[in-house]
C-alpha cells in the first residue's frame, strides 16, 4: 500500500471506530465500544504508516535529487 493509500484507509478506520463507539454508547453495548476504539487506534496507527512512508520518499527523492544535481 502506498502512504496515501495508508492514510485514507486510516482515516475510514478512524471514523468507523468513533462511529461504533457511538452506537455502542447509545446502545449500552461495552463490546461495541471496545470494538470501535480499537478500530480508531489501528486507524491511528494507519495514518502513521502513510506519514511515514510518505516522509520517507519525500527524504529519498530530496537526496536523489541532490546527488544527480552534483554529477
Amino acid at each position: 500500500m502506498s502512504g496515501t493509500s495508508n492514510k485514507a484507509a486510516g482515516l475510514a478506520n478512524e471514523a468507523i471506530g468513533k462511529a461504533k463507539q457511538g452506537v455502542g454508547s447509545a446502545v449500552g453495548s461495552d463490546k461495541l465500544k471496545a470494538k470501535g476504539a480499537a478500530q480508531e487506534v489501528k486507524g491511528d496507527a494507519q495514518k502513521a504508516v502513510g506519514d511515514a512512508k510518505i516522509a520517507t520518499k519525500d527524504a529519498v527523492n530530496k537526496t536523489a535529487k541532490v546527488v544527480n544535481k552534483n554529477l
